[in-house]
């Protein structure tokens, strides 16, 4: 058998908004991945009216000019560590999976909190998804399951 090396050159930049369109498709497949495409409402259009919120980091393969990942937080305030970043999504395309670019676009994320005089960063990870427990806790991050989400859609 025969294997392929392909050798890619990855970017990580903060997004624009011209790469709106193809972050919207990259969430809407996370979605998917995520097993709750019925919980996906955003629209580009609305990315677009938000964009002054929306940060996001992106991770763009530049022998073919395709963003394959992207990790979308906010800045909050924790009324017991005070200013801290949250990190809503962290996702790389499956076929450029195990190549780092998840660990390149969590640190740009740890340094943009370091840089903004962060305390802390949260995130979430589903329970089922071990891969990505097992990533964060090399990154040295305590998973703790006392805490259930909850949510209010309007």
């Amino acid at each position: 058998m025969v294997k392929f090396l392909y050798l890619i050159m990855i970017t990580i930049r903060k997004s624009a908004e011209t790469d709106i369109p193809s972050i919207f498709l990259l969430i809407k497949e996370f979605s998917t991945f995520q097993k709750t495409p019925e919980k996906f409402f955003i629209t580009p259009e609305q990315m677009q009216a938000d964009k002054d919120l929306f940060n996001c980091f992106i991770a763009e393969d530049t022998t073919s000019n395709n963003i394959v990942g992207y990790a979308c937080f906010s800045i909050i305030y924790y009324s017991w560590s005070g200013k801290s970043l949250y990190l809503d999504d962290l996702f790389v395309k499956e076929n450029y999976r195990g190549q780092n670019i998840g660990s390149l676009l969590m640190n740009a994320v740890i340094e943009f909190a370091k840089e903004n005089n962060c305390k802390k960063m949260r995130w979430q990870v589903s329970k089922w998804n071990a891969h990505a427990q097992t990533f964060y806790k090399k990154l040295g991050a305590v998973i703790d399951d006392v805490e259930i989400n909850c949510d209010l859609v309007f």
